[in-house]
């Protein structure tokens, strides 16, 4: 068996394993370690479930996300009561701060538009709209400010890298040019990968990361 059906078959596995992911309609391709879901189902929140699951495989370079949200016939909502339940969701979500973040749905179809000051609260507000039943998708076009000196962030992210047991300091660089930050370098795990960047992103005054670390 080669290494792509071997992680193939784990993948497809992992997913079985998942009782949020029905597995018998999503499918699974892997190509050098690259692995694309395609297929359909029920949930916004499903589909990344399985994205999550995917990812947690050892092995795994990558993920492409090619799975459809078809919506069963007795999940539809009008465009106002997702729109509503799309405010009410921000407005009680103590991280998020209020009447910074502006919902627009067109059939089904989530867009959240607004500034905050951290990364943070733009995963949260993400993270609130994915829950909601009866959406599409979403498309989360909210930016961070800087306000904050940025010219030490390279090394502070550095410096936070270091202190994490998963990475070796020989092994990742990072630059900034202001607020965008660019990691490089070799990681052993796609999970190492989302760890260097959720710890950029952590970094005050970062507006934008770009990962290219590769995994060897």
């Amino acid at each position: 068996m080669s290494k792509d059906s071997h992680l193939q078959d784990c993948v497809l596995q992992e997913l079985r394993w998942q009782p949020a992911v029905k597995a018998t309609h999503i499918g699974v391709a892997v190509e050098s370690g690259v692995v694309t879901l395609s297929g359909n189902v029920d949930s916004v929140t499903e589909k990344y479930a399985a994205e999550a699951a995917a990812s947690r495989v050892k092995g795994v370079k990558a993920v492409v996300q090619a799975i459809e949200v078809r919506l069963p016939s007795d999940s539809t909502l009008t465009d106002e009561k997702i729109a509503a339940a799309a405010v009410d969701s921000l407005l009680w979500d103590i991280r998020i701060p209020g009447d910074l973040i502006k919902v627009e749905v067109q059939k089904g179809w989530v867009r959240l538009i607004g500034e905050v000051d951290w990364h943070y609260q733009r995963d949260a507000a993400e993270q609130d709209i994915r829950r909601l039943r009866g959406i599409a998708g979403f498309s989360n076009l909210i930016s961070i400010r800087s306000k904050i000196n940025v010219d030490r962030i390279g090394d502070e992210i550095m410096h936070a890298l270091h202190r994490s047991w998963f990475f070796d300091p020989q092994t990742i660089t990072v630059t900034a040019d202001e607020g965008k930050v660019q990691l490089s370098g070799t990681a052993r795990s796609l999970r190492e990968v989302q760890i260097a960047t959720a710890t950029a992103w952590s970094a005050p005054g970062v507006t934008d990361v770009e990962n290219t670390i590769a995994i060897g």
